[in-house]
């Protein structure tokens, strides 16, 4: 089984715009996927609508991961997400994340809390901004 990380898939879903939200989210998310981030629950349609919403305000950006662990369906890591917005501001966002893996080695299931190191208290809820 070849399992995806949280680079790949946030590379997928916000820089990569020769992929569409919809073929990003196909290859790195399961069907049944659901998010949980900062205590906000979203379904795939609520985070495929998350994501939309982000690729509208993201210019470019890039994801540093400082800790990753695989264990089985389990996955756990900690990383930082820079971006630059479509505006020029900056916003740096650590993430504390577990997560679960589907039988095909997309994520079923994401937990996280987001830390918030650079931006304007505009950009706090970025992590699940509709």
């Amino acid at each position: 089984m070849t399992r995806t990380g949280i680079s790949a898939a946030l590379t997928d879903l916000l820089l990569s715009r020769d992929l569409t939200v919809e073929e990003a989210a196909d290859r790195h998310f399961a069907p049944e996927y659901r998010q949980r981030t900062d205590g906000e629950w979203a379904d795939r349609a609520g985070f495929i609508e998350h994501i939309t919403h982000l690729r509208g305000v993201v210019d470019h950006g890039s994801v540093q991961v400082h800790e990753e662990l695989y264990d089985g369906s389990k996955y756990a890591d900690r990383h930082t997400v820079h971006i630059t917005k479509t505006d020029a501001s900056t916003v740096s966002m650590e993430v504390y994340l577990f997560g679960e893996f589907a039988a095909d080695g997309r994520f079923s299931r994401i937990e996280e809390t987001t830390l918030m190191l650079r931006g304007s208290a505009a950009d706090r809820d970025l992590g699940s901004a509709r």
